[in-house]
Order: structure tokens, then sequence, then C-alpha cells
């Protein structure tokens, strides 16, 4: 269903995740709509602002309008200051680029924390000729339609996640300084079946997903990849594709995400503010 108003135009982006709203940056700033905009980021994990233009001091003034501002860790980010962070395979722009190939492949953020982020917000700034697009789905969406016996079976279970899983995606044959380096980052022990605060429940997976706890490991691998085909299936799917000025939100606590292939070298560059975590997986 459609909300419309003079500044203020609201519209399902999928039948089951995505709004896109059509709204101007008064209205944003301002902060009028925050509890809106979060409400309906929980209720449709993915708000899109098609080509707002938020220029980066405007994406964070944006950003403080709805929560806490998370500041990004490492080298590709301004410690301890309000920044954006630059998305891109450009090394001089982000030195440490080589961790955002995990990103191709789906995956929750901050799955090695306890309470992860509550939210990324991403504006298009160049865009890459062929490809880029970002995949989102709906993981509260996935655990509802589950069977009953399903939900049964797989809501006790625990995952264990690894940094270096993801990363082995995309470099199956790392160095050895390579494999440290990502295995130093830990391992994070987690529920599969996420049960929140507000009484849904939504499936924790992804690229990080490394074996689930006191489970032979091939049968381990075959649930967890059935539960992800089962979650990314189309009909709890979006696919958006960029125009320059974009702006979209998601919810990182119902939602599983990954950019699709591109030129490395098309200069294809997303900038991104984040929101702290209000909730501990639980």
């Amino acid at each position: 269903m459609a909300t419309v108003s003079a500044t203020w135009d609201v519209r399902e982006a999928a039948p089951k995740i995505g709004s896109v709203v059509q709204t101007d940056k008064r209205t944003l700033l301002s902060g009028e709509k925050a509890s809106e905009i979060r409400d309906l980021m929980e209720a449709r994990g993915v708000v899109v602002f098609p080509r707002i233009n938020l220029s980066d001091d405007e994406q964070i003034a944006f950003t403080h309008t709805l929560g806490t501002f998370a500041h990004e860790e490492g080298e590709g980010g301004r410690n301890g200051k309000d920044a954006v962070y630059p998305i891109t395979m450009d090394e001089s722009i982000n030195p440490i680029a080589s961790y955002l190939k995990g990103a191709f492949f789906w995956h929750i953020d901050g799955t090695m924390s306890d309470k992860p982020i509550l939210a990324s917000i991403m504006s298009a700034r160049a865009l890459a000729s062929e490809g880029g697009e970002t995949d989102f789905c709906n993981t509260y969406a996935a655990f509802d339609e589950l069977p009953e016996e399903e939900k049964a079976r797989i809501e006790p279970l625990k995952v264990v996640h690894a940094m270096w899983r993801s990363q082995l995606y995309w470099k199956p044959e790392p160095s050895i300084e390579e494999l440290e380096m990502w295995m130093s980052r830990g391992r994070n022990l987690l529920p599969l079946v996420w049960k929140h605060r507000s009484g849904r429940k939504s499936l924790v997976l992804g690229a990080t997903a490394l074996q689930v706890e006191g489970m032979d490991i091939d049968e381990s691998e075959k649930l967890l990849v059935r539960l992800r085909s089962w979650a990314t299936q189309p009909r709890f799917c979006y696919r958006h594709t960029w125009s320059l000025g974009d702006m979209v939100i998601w919810d990182n606590t119902g939602t599983m995400h990954r950019a699709l292939p591109y030129d490395h070298k098309s200069g294809r560059l997303m900038h991104r503010t984040k929101l702290e975590g209000e909730e501990a997986f639980a």
C-alpha cells in the first residue's frame, strides 16, 4: 500500500521486502520522519531514497536523526570522528579494500560482534558501467515461512562464525600470512535463529557461517546451504539497481545483503554510514 503526502510518497519495492520513499532533503534532515523511517526499516527491511543526493555532511546529519552514529574501525575510516566510509575496490581511496571482496557473498554485518550494527546507510557516488547492484533478502520472512517442524528443529541450534570463512569465498588459496591475519579475528558462536526482543525471529546466516555447533561438518554444510538457498529465493529478495545520488538504508538485524560483481577498476564508489547496534544476538 502506498502512503502519499506533499513530500512523502512510500511504495513497495518488492512484495516481501523494501520500500521506496520519494521525499526531499529538508524532510529527511529535519528528523520529523525519523520514527517513521525506523518503523519502515524494521517492517520492510530496506528503505530506498532515489536520487536524494545528500552530501557527506548531510548523510552524517541524517544518520544522527535515526540513532547513535557508529564509527568505523581500521584503516579504511577515520577513527573517532563522524565520517562516511568509502566502499570501493580502489586501494588509493580505501587501503583495506581487499576485505570488501567478502561483500560479494550473502552476509550480515557484525557477526564477529555480540551486538551487530542496527543499520547501514549507503549513498551512490560513482557507478560501475555494468554490474554493482545490491541484493537484499528478508531473513524475518524467510524464517516465518519455514514449515513449523523445521522451525522447531533449528531454533535451538548455534552456529560458529568466522571472518576468514567469508574471505575464502573470493580467495580460496590465501598465503599463510593472509590466512593468519584473517584468523586473528577469531570466531563467534551465534544462534541460528535470532529471537528479537520484539518477539519476531530471523535467520542468522551468511558467508561467515562456518559450522553448526555439535553437528557433523557434512550435515552442517548441507543445512546451512539449504537455509541460505531458502532465504535468498526471489520471493524474499529485492535487487537495487543504483542511480547516482540514491541512498539506501537497510536493517542489518533482519536482512542479508551482497553486492553483485563489477569491474574493480570501474571507479564504483559508495559512501556508508552506520547506526550502532541496539540489541545483542539472542
